[in-house]
């Protein structure tokens, strides 16, 4: 799992728990993330299976994809589709993907980079691997995670950032035993690059055998930490979680995770991302691509996706306007 690694642990800012930081977040519950399928049929763990949408707010959604290594041929992603009402945050830890959107958007992005669209008031977009996976073949890992917006900004002109993998901010532990990639957010005192509609934080760490990573978090923030690999525990309580596990973390202001002495060989570390925002408290009303805050607006998002009012699939460059025949 590459990602964004350092060589030197040692070289980078030290994360410390600052004075009154001291009450620990233990977990309330934890699940297993269900396997499934998304778009034209690429693997899925469904993260966030089994937690209520109040105790998510601010997110709605969030996939792990693979990790899977494909055959040639095998790779698979999504067509043109379109969302309304909150923001998708696409991050790749393995592999490549492409990502294109009817507002001008897109790019590709491969080990540590990734891709913050807000939809705000509707868009169409795809996500898919390049060519050159589809005919090589090759290992892919990434996440997609859903983050609502509130009825505020709801109808928010769309926007794209992408966010290369050397501008997250990189910290560690005093003894040097985490990586820690700040996305988006703060903590304590280090903030990741991604902008942020809702105030939240987003964290990918690397935990190495046998270490333990302490870091402050916001009182006002909810906390969730999802394993992406291997075996450790969280809390005072050290409840333990594995790969494919959510952790839902009641309140505190700081979070505590142990990384087992022992991994498995395929995965020496604990891999967890980490993630919490202040939630926003509104009614949801989500179906399909669409989150809203009523059933009538969920309508009137399908109703203005059909009338073509989400945006236009953008033409193929240099392709014919006018009909062509042979």
């Amino acid at each position: 799992m590459p990602a964004v690694d350092v060589s030197d642990l040692s070289t980078l800012p030290k994360l410390v728990m600052g004075p009154g930081t001291g009450r620990v977040r233990d977990p309330q519950m934890v699940s297993d993330a269900p396997r499934g399928f998304e778009g034209d049929g690429f693997p899925v763990r469904r993260a966030f299976a089994g937690a209520s949408l109040a105790d998510l707010d601010p997110f709605v959604h969030m996939d792990q994809m693979g990790e899977v290594e494909y055959a040639p041929g095998e790779p698979k992603g999504t067509s043109w589709h379109p969302h309304r009402g909150f923001e998708t945050v696409t991050y790749i830890m393995d592999g490549t993907f492409e990502h294109q959107d009817s507002n001008g958007g897109g790019g590709v992005i491969t080990n540590g980079d990734t891709q913050w669209m807000t939809a705000g008031g509707g868009i169409l977009h795809i996500e898919r691997p390049p060519e050159s996976l589809v005919v090589a073949g090759g290992l892919f890992h990434g996440v997609q995670l859903w983050v609502n917006l509130p009825r505020s900004q709801k109808l928010v002109a769309p926007r794209y950032q992408d966010i290369r993998g050397g501008e997250v901010g990189l910290l560690t532990t005093p003894d040097a035993g985490a990586l820690v990639r700040v996305i988006a957010g703060d903590v304590g005192g280090h903030a990741g690059p991604g902008s942020t509609y809702t105030p939240m934080a987003l964290v990918h760490a690397s935990i190495s055998a046998g270490a333990e990573l302490a870091l402050p978090w916001r009182s006002d923030f909810n906390a969730l930490v999802y394993v992406l690999s291997g075996q450790g525990a969280v809390g005072r309580v050290h409840r333990p979680v594995g790969g494919g596990q959510l952790a839902l973390l009641g309140p505190g202001d700081s979070i505590v995770i142990d990384a087992a002495r022992t991994q498995e060989s395929r995965s020496p570390q604990l891999q967890v991302l980490i993630l919490g925002g202040r939630p926003i408290k509104e009614p949801v009303a989500w179906m399909g691509p669409f989150v809203m805050n009523s059933r009538a607006e969920v309508l009137q998002a399908y109703e203005d996706f059909r009338a073509g009012r989400l945006g236009a699939v953008p033409a193929v460059h240099g392709a014919p306007v006018s009909l062509v025949e042979s």
